[in-house]
Formats: structure tokens, C-alpha cells, sequence
């Protein structure tokens, strides 16, 4: 049988990627588990696995085309005359794998392996058919609650259809006057997340003199960022503690442990075995905080708490046009060496956008450090489902009064953003104390 490859979903939110590379050719003989592409999403390039057996008829999106929506067809297969290729687009697909060819319609021919001409023949002409385009969301609550998609109007771009259509269909009174005219409804959100207007761009652009600036086209990644940054800060409430933390005793561990490094074997390398960073530090003791304060390791759910067993912390780090956070999982089982080794190679692998998802999603919460950009102070936003995100300043030497004596400490300001809804105010204080006492106390993180 005749069916389409669709772009599939590689991570929770994504919406569009690039068609990097094919590394298979029209004609060719496909196994169940081949690499067939390879898939740009704005976090990693990933590699894009056939499920079943096949032919590949037609490339239908060519390499190197950028913005290719989820769900499109991106190559037409001819399945074995044993049937064993299964219809209907998969709503979570593995992290690294394609999502499961559509079968077209049920009057298409079904030619064998040596029919590719007659296979992509019948795949055009299904394609002239109309297609039903939905949100994976939306598909799977339409599957759910029994409706067909061809009964439901769709109000997203292009007729998509989106949750609130969904919704909608199933209690029309609720959604009949909240929805305003045009389809914009604020459960879309999930589905589409706040998109500019033609207009709105307009009125941005009259502001400048043409030919004063240069268009640069956003990319994946800094559409995502934009998307998911827009959505926490109107969503969460958000509120701010600050403290600052003497880290004198810690500067002095720490140059103590590199110090005391063992080297690499000598027949790979010289170097040190690690080197600790006054950002691994922060990491493991913002673990151990979470270790002592298990209640405000939480994510907030409309239904309920949800209260995390370990902390595993994301560690922002920073890319061209954009930022990626990998996770460092179960921070507060982990020596601080161990910690630093592995944040030092998912930064490396994220610059060379090589991070699979699950190393990448998730966490508990986060680290953001620009203190070793002269930055004093900040305050962070926090990436859901995260309920708190801890912003690191530069430390920097001032004046301080100790026994009654003026003397010189180094100060680092620390401001830990919360999600008012998981962390109440004096909850977030609690666990900004325990962070602050492993800082001023190192010692205390190393047992």
C-alpha cells in the first residue's frame, strides 16, 4: 500500500523542523529501523528512524527546507503486499524515530515493492482529496471522545484544528460566547502559542527607515524560545527572593579540589581528571537545598502538586541565537566532580546540537548564570513545568562589617524566581536559606 511519511513530533511543544538531510534516495529499499533522515528541531539535530518495511517512492520535501510543519508529508512509501505497514500518524513517537506512515484513502492501490510509479501515482491523487489538518492534541482528544475531524471547523492557521475546536464541539454552550470572532481563544495557546499579526509587524516596521536595519528570519529555536517565554511570564506567577552569599570559604575549597585532581591517564591526556567551577557548586548546592526542603522541588498541575523525589537541575547554557538547558539528573546523589564533568559535556554537546531529548527536557529546576558576564543582578523566568529557576550575579569584592570590624568578603547575588502557585513566600525562603548555608559552608557539600 501507498502511504505518506509525516514530520513527526520529536519533543513535547514542537511544531515545525528542518528536513536537514535524507540519507535515503527515491527507489530505495527501506527496513523497519533504517535511518532514513536526519531532523533539525530548534534544540538538536536527531536522527529519523523508519518504522516498517518498505520502498521509498517519493521525496516529497527536499533537503534543507526549514519551517516544515508537524504532520506534513515528507515522502511517499510502498509498503510489502503482506500489509505490515500500520496507518494513522503516532501522537508521541520516540525522541529519535519517525512518526508511523498515514494510509490515504481506502480506494488507493496497493502495489508491491516493485510498483514504486503506480504507489506515487496513487499517493497524488489522494492528495488532491481534502486533508484534515489538526494539532496532535486536537487529534487525540477528537480520538477520545469519538468525533470525526471532518465534522469539526477548524480556526487555527489554515483550518487547523486545535484543542478549543475540540472542545468546543463537545460543550458548545461553554465555548459559545467565550470564543471571540476570528478562532483566537486562549486554550489555542497550547497548540499554536502567541503568533504576531501581519499588522502588528507592519506598525513595527513603519516605525524604522528603510534600508536602517536588516531582516534576520527567526529560526526554530528563537521562535520556541519566544513562544514558550511568552506563555510562562503571562501564565505564572512569578515572584522574587534575593539574597547575597559570601563565597570566600567556597573559592578556597574549590581551588583546594583542582588542586588535589588526579591526572587522566597519561597515555590519553594531562589533564586534570576535573575542574570545578563555582557554577558546578551552585548546582550541587542548590540539590542539596532541594534535598532539605523537598517541598519546594514541585510543579504546579491544574489537579494537583506534583512534589519531585530528586532534584535534577537544568543548566542553561548558551548557544548562537539562543539558549538550551540539558539536565543534570539526580544532582543531589552526585560528587561535585561528577557534576562538573557531566555539565561541561552536555555543553559541548549541546553546542554541536547533539543532546537527545530526554537529556534536555524535563528537570525540576533550573540554573542560570551570568555572573561571569559582569551581570550584578537578575531575575530569571521560569521554564514550566520548572516551579522555581535560581538566577546566579558576578561575585565581586565589597566591604563588610564582621565583629564590628569593616572587612573585605566576595559577594554573590543570588535571585530565585518561583511560581507562586507551587511555592509559597516563606517555602521559597526556606529553600533559598538552605541554598545560601551549602554555599558559606562548601564542606557541608562534599559529604
Amino acid at each position: 500500500m501507498a502511504i505518506e511519511i509525516l514530520m513527526p513530533s520529536l519533543s513535547p511543544g514542537m511544531e515545525e523542523g528542518k528536513l536537514a538531510k535524507w540519507l535515503v534516495q527515491e527507489g530505495a529499499e527501506v527496513s523497519a529501523g533504517d535511518i532514513i533522515a536526519e531532523i533539525e528541531t530548534d534544540k538538536a539535530t536527531l536522527e529519523f528512524e523508519a518504522h516498517q518495511s518498505g520502498v521509498l517512492a517519493r521525496l516529497i520535501v527536499p533537503a534543507g527546507t526549514d519551517g516544515v510543519a508537524v504532520g506534513t508529508p515528507l515522502a511517499v512509501m510502498v509498503g510489502d503486499e503482506d500489509g505490515e505497514m500500520e496507518a494513522g500518524p503516532a501522537e508521541t513517537p520516540e525522541p529519535h524515530s519517525t512518526s508511523p506512515a498515514r494510509q490515504p484513502a481506502a480506494d488507493t492501490a496497493s502495489p508491491g515493492r516493485d510498483n514504486a510509479a503506480t504507489a506515487e501515482q496513487a499517493a497524488m491523487e489522494s492528495a488532491n482529496s481534502p486533508r484534515i489538518f489538526m494539532s496532535p492534541l486536537a487529534r487525540r482528544l477528537a480520538r477520545e471522545a469519538g468525533l470525526d475531524p471532518a465534522s469539526l471547523s477548524g480556526t487555527g492557521p489554515r483550518g487547523r484544528i486545535l484543542r478549543a475546536d475540540v472542545e468546543a464541539a463537545l460543550t458548545p454552550d461553554k465555548y459559545a460566547d467565550a470564543r471571540p470572532a476570528g478562532g483566537s481563544h486562549a486554550a489555542d495557546r497550547e497548540d499554536t502559542g502567541p503568533v504576531s499579526s501581519p499588522a502588528d509587524d507592519d506598525m513595527v516596521l513603519k516605525v524604522f527607515e528603510e534600508g536602517s536595519f536588516r531582516r534576520v528570519p527567526h529560526d526554530s529555536m528563537r521562535k520556541t524560545i519566544a513562544r514558550r517565554l511568552t506563555l510562562a511570564k503571562t501564565t505564572i506567577p512569578h515572584f522574587y527572593l534575593t539574597v547575597n552569599c559570601e563565597i570566600d570559604t567556597l573559592l578556597e575549597l574549590r581551588g583546594r579540589l583542582n588542586a588535589a585532581a588526579p591526572i587522566k591517564s597519561a597515555a590519553e591526556t594531562s589533564e586534570p581528571a576535573y575542574r570545578i567551577s563555582v557554577n558546578d557548586m551552585v548546582v550541587k548546592a542548590l540539590a542539596s537545598a532541594l534535598a532539605a526542603v523537598p517541598n519546594a522541588n514541585a510543579s504546579w498541575t491544574e489537579s494537583e502538586m506534583l512534589i519531585h523525589e530528586h532534584a535534577d537541575i537544568a543548566v542553561a547554557v548558551a548557544l548562537d541565537g539562543g539558549l538550551i538547558t540539558p539536565v543534570v539528573r539526580r544532582a543531589e546523589q552526585k560528587a561535585i566532580s561528577v557534576i562538573s564533568n557531566e555539565i561541561r559535556e552536555l555543553a559541548r554537546r549541546a553546542r554541536n546540537k547533539e543532546l537527545r531529548p530526554e537529556e534536555y527536557q524535563g528537570g525540576t529546576t533550573a540554573v542560570s548564570n551570568l555572573g561571569m558576564y559582569g551581570i550584578s543582578e537578575f531575575s530569571a523566568i521560569i521554564n514550566p513545568p520548572h516551579g522555581t529557576i535560581l538566577a546566579i550575579g558576578e561575585a565581586v569584592q565589597k566591604p563588610v562589617v564582621k565583629n564590628g570590624a569593616i572587612v573585605p568578603a566576595t559577594i554573590m547575588r543570588v535571585t530565585l524566581s518561583a511560581d507562586h502557585r507551587a511555592v509559597d513566600g516563606a517555602l521559597g525562603a526556606q529553600l533559598l536559606a538552605a541554598f545560601r548555608n551549602g554555599i558559606e559552608n562548601p564542606l557541608s557539600l562534599l559529604v
